[in-house]
């Protein structure tokens, strides 16, 4: 049997030497092909683990894509129906919450932030996790103020059923007999002090009357003071529910059966004209009071006047003459 050998030329020697295939020579080279073919392996692994995607990687990208996308555009419409429900809520305060007399919703109850510490820990570290995040507290900032509006609609429609029964209760009405308006004394408004000869502020308005002259709850309501008042002397205050209240003083008695807790209706004999208190001469002081505060009175008389006769009264109750309380 013949020895497979292998014939090399020796450029030094310029011959041919012959190269027999030795045991060792042939494990050499066996090891040299293995170890080439392991660094090979290893170089192309790390080229298509790093370089290559597989393609459930390039699904996985592209559906990440498509929902950053969804996302984008999930935040751009609420941003839209941000918009809209914050005219809602304008009008909510500023029109319907005004007609019916009930408070506007403060802003830092509409606006306040959700509750819950690490509210939104589930969707930190995520893909796409910053713009998750963003907009889910953006939906749930929605969610709470839309809660927030319907519980206010639902408050001005109770309102609404209740309107008739409410316009009952706001002071409407003169509280003497002013038909051609010749009683009109004084506005609100700072006045000259008939006493202390000062300007000082007048929360009311004052109606000359002869003593003993009717005078009228100008609004449905419960009798909550009789009696006598530093100032005002004789004092008659009247609450009417929904934050209004009026005043009647230096009266010269109260009609039968007037008392504390006492319910009246519009247009009820409830006292007499009269000069008690710091008064120099007959006459009804009225004071209407809404949420504690003194407004104009000529800004409630709307049932009694035309607007022709309203005008009138503006132009008497601005009168800055002198008072007589």
């Amino acid at each position: 049997m013949k020895k497979n050998v292998k014939i090399k030329f020796h450029p030094e020697k310029l011959s041919y030497e012959r190269i027999e295939n030795t045991f060792s020579n042939v494990l050499k080279k066996i090891i040299n092909n293995v170890l080439l073919s392991l660094l090979l392996a290893v170089v192309l692994f790390f080229f298509f683990f790093y370089f290559v995607e597989s393609p459930k990687e390039d699904k996985l990208k592209k559906e990440n894509y498509q929902m950053a996308l969804q996302y984008e555009i999930l935040k751009k419409q609420a941003a839209e129906l941000q918009e809209v429900i914050d005219d809602l809520q304008e009008r909510d305060d500023n029109l319907y919450r005004v007609v019916f007399l009930a408070d506007p919703i403060p802003l830092s109850v509409r606006k306040g932030s959700i509750g819950g510490v690490n509210r939104y820990e589930n969707l930190m570290g995520m893909t796409n996790s910053e713009i998750m995040i963003s907009t889910t507290k953006q939906l749930d900032q929605l969610s709470k103020e839309v809660y927030l509006q319907s519980k206010s609609y639902d408050e001005i429609v109770e309102l609404a059923r209740n309107k008739e029964t409410m316009l009952k209760h706001l002071p409407a009405i003169q509280p003497v007999l002013n038909k051609d308006l010749t009683r009109v004394a004084s506005g609100y408004g700072r006045r000259i002090d008939p006493i202390y000869r000062t300007v000082k502020m007048h929360e009311g308005m004052d109606f000359t009357a002869p003593t003993g002259t009717d005078v009228f709850a100008t609004a449905d309501g419960e009798v909550v003071f009789v009696g006598w008042q530093r100032g005002y002397g004789n004092l008659l205050k009247i609450d009417h529910g929904y934050g209004y209240e009026t005043r009647y003083a230096h009266l010269h008695g109260f009609a039968q059966g007037i008392r504390k807790g006492k319910k009246v209706s519009r247009g009820d004999v409830i006292a007499y004209v009269g000069n008690t208190g710091k008064s120099t001469g007959p006459h009804l002081h009225y004071e209407v009071r809404f949420k504690g505060v003194p407004q104009n009175p000529h800004n409630y008389y709307f049932l009694d006047l035309s607007p022709e006769e309203y005008d009138l009264m503006v132009q008497l109750s601005n009168n800055a003459g002198q008072l007589l309380d």
